[in-house]
């Protein structure tokens, strides 16, 4: 039954015709991304796009004038260095970037990539070229990080803090590959970046990636796939644009991949004291396997709306089987119950995978020129149908967000309104029966990470996230405030409180991000710049808190922080 569902895709490289397969990496040019989905707002795009699966490819996209001042197209980003009609060979210079950040006190920031988190200066460069032959395409785009990594007060060092010396904290970090800090020293790391090489026919693509992906409509944050963390290794096989049918259009992409170690583990931290560490369950030194399959669906009789799904799974490369259902466990079974068979063997199998699905949708209104969209998602099967009926809110989380275009002196100039909520701390059902808290895991103790940073929503394990987003648009430039609050890992706070003996004196104690930043992205000829600057008030930094001598939980010393991030990027085209 399960070939089946590739059926489709078959049939589309025998009946189609060759394309391009460039890509628009995922973040690099933000402001380009973003004004492709402000011309479907105003009724301007016609490629049916979801822009819920990314990167973007080239694909029916050059007729698109993004900017008024300079008619910018996909086209604009590459230039032509060698060509062959009769080899049917082109080679292409691709845009240099580089981006550059700074945290004052703290690390702070998400969805920037190789990039990590670090305090002081940290700078990312790339450049590539891109080779087409026939069906076949090379993109080679590396990337360089270099980070300062300077030292910072960490959790292990805050005083009446979350303590790393406790077998509470230290065991829930020890479900995941998080550290706060990649080492003591400076950090610096070439990769492959946004590198693939792929067979392209018609609408399908299939080959092998080291790209980042973003699977949701989300804008700050989705729940299985953004640009968090590093992109990985994984062989690909996905549309390059939607597939039209007779009842609408379809986008899709299946995965198979390899995530990676920071190398820098809580068994392997100085700071944790030796007879925790002996306490911990030890992390294999071995990689994982991600599985991963994401649709999107348009219908024909509602234009406007996209539906959409996804789901992954990971499972430690050593607890791997051979056969078709453990490289692709995604076409398996959704309820819990089909695993508990007598023998057992099915639910020990699903128990060493951690499994996520999440349902989305986008709606537009073009005559208000505006969006609205959701993303709901679990990272635990349901028992079963009833399960899911009477406790569809165990082990959830979601993103929900809402954007519009407000004309202002010009047609072309807007005023746009965006607003992104994220929840990923556990619900009330946490109370009554056992889950994980997102992207860690019991077995798979290096969780939903890759190279040290979550792979999906870049506020992490149990945060919680509140984005309001003004700003003045015209084209590829844009300026705007963001104002923001951050909820840090209330999962781990609150576990932390219920193993106290003193439950008051955690009332009042979450660690909470304020932030206002101001943003600018403008392009001068062959220059796209971005930057932006953003001050942020970290209230109870690491947890802390301190009693003053009368007592009274409501009257205690603050132990608030400042932090300021600097970041700046500049692309160069090469027209």
């Amino acid at each position: 039954m399960t070939m089946r569902i590739f059926y489709p895709f078959l049939l589309l490289i025998f009946l189609s015709s060759w394309v391009s397969a460039q890509t628009l990496p995922v973040g690099l040019l933000e402001n380009v991304e973003d004004a492709y989905r402000r011309q479907q707002l105003l009724g301007k795009d016609s490629s049916n796009s979801s822009y819920m699966i990314r990167p973007m490819f080239m694909s029916d996209r050059n007729d698109l004038a993004l900017d008024p001042d300079s008619s910018y197209s996909l086209l604009h980003f590459r230039k032509l260095l060698y060509s062959n009609p009769k080899f049917k060979t082109q080679i292409y210079a691709l845009p240099l970037a580089w981006q550059q950040q700074v945290n004052s006190h703290h690390p702070y920031g998400m969805n920037d990539g190789s990039m990590v988190q670090a305090k002081g200066y940290e700078t990312q460069i790339s450049a590539g070229i891109y080779a087409k032959i026939g069906p076949l395409s090379i993109q080679f785009r590396p990337e360089y990080v270099y980070a300062q990594n300077l030292k910072f007060q960490r959790l292990a060092d805050a005083p009446n803090g979350v303590y790393w010396n406790t077998p509470v904290t230290a065991t829930y970090y020890n479900k995941i590959d998080l550290p706060d800090r990649m080492g003591n020293k400076a950090y610096s790391k070439m990769s492959l970046g946004q590198s693939s090489i792929r067979l392209n026919v018609g609408p399908v693509s299939a080959g092998f990636s080291n790209e980042n992906l973003w699977w949701g409509p989300g804008v700050r944050n989705s729940l299985l796939m953004t640009n968090n963390a590093s992109g990985f290794r994984h062989l690909t096989l996905n549309t390059t644009r939607p597939v039209k049918t007779y009842i609408g259009s379809f986008e899709a992409q299946i995965i198979g991949g390899r995530l990676e170690q920071s190398g820098f583990t809580l068994n392997r931290d100085p700071t944790v004291p030796q007879a925790i560490r002996n306490e911990l369950v030890q992390k294999p030194y071995d990689w994982r396997y991600i599985s991963g399959i994401t649709a999107t669906y348009q219908p024909k009789w509602v234009p406007q709306l996209f539906l959409g799904l996804a789901r992954t799974f990971v499972v430690n490369r050593s607890s791997m089987g051979t056969g078709f259902s453990n490289y692709f466990p995604i076409f398996g079974a959704i309820e819990k119950a089909s695993f508990n068979e007598a023998d057992g063997n099915n639910a020990a199998d699903a128990a060493e995978k951690d499994q996520y699905i999440s349902f989305f949708a986008r709606y537009i209104l073009p005559e208000s020129k505006a969006e609205v969209y959701f993303e709901y998602g679990r990272n635990d099967h349901s028992n079963d149908l009833r399960d899911a009926i009477v406790e569809p809110e165990h082990t959830r989380a979601y993103v929900v967000g809402f954007r519009k275009l407000i004309p202002v002196r010009s047609a072309d100039e807007f005023i746009q309104v965006g607003v992104e909520l994220t929840q990923l701390e556990k619900p009330a059902t946490r109370e009554t029966r056992a889950s994980e808290t997102w992207y860690s895991h019991y077995q798979v103790l290096d969780g939903y990470t890759n190279k040290g940073q979550v792979l999906g929503a870049g506020i992490g394990p149990g945060s919680n996230l509140q984005t309001l987003d003004l700003s003045w648009v015209k084209g590829l430039k844009r300026i705007g405030i963001q104002l923001e609050r951050q909820v840090n890992n209330n999962d781990l706070f609150y576990r932390f409180a219920y193993a106290s003996a003193d439950k008051n004196q955690y009332i009042n104690r979450h660690w909470i991000d304020l932030s206002l930043g101001g943003n600018v992205s403008w392009n001068y000829k062959n220059f796209i710049l971005n930057g932006q600057l953003t001050y942020i008030r970290s209230l109870n930094y690491q947890y802390q808190w301190q009693a003053k001598p009368d007592g009274d939980f409501w009257n205690w010393n603050k132990q608030d922080v400042n932090n300021l991030h600097a970041k700046v990027g500049l692309v160069y085209l090469f027209q």
